[in-house]
């Protein structure tokens, strides 16, 4: 593989924390880094191409919302149902 050097700028306290997390978990910023890197996008494209997520798209208003969800449990259940959001 090849590999291409990068520079970041991130606040100070931000990169002490990263590398006290990188020395507790036996691992190096690179590491943390690559890692995220490389999962940039791979949720998003594998669940949009999922057969359950293509057959549902379009079944919902863009303006239905949480409260909405709420309402329709509460007419069918007959109270509120409890939620953390």
């Amino acid at each position: 593989m090849s590999e291409s050097k990068l520079t970041v700028r991130v606040p100070r306290e931000t990169l002490h924390r990263a590398k006290v997390y990188a020395r507790q978990h036996g691992t190096t910023l690179t590491r943390l880094v690559t890692a995220y890197l490389e999962q940039l996008g791979a949720a998003e494209d594998w669940l949009a191409q999922a057969p359950v997520v293509r057959s549902l798209r379009g079944s919902l208003s863009p303006e239905v919302g949480v409260e909405d969800y709420h309402a329709y449990l509460e007419a069918k259940f007959g109270h509120a149902q409890e939620h953390s959001d």
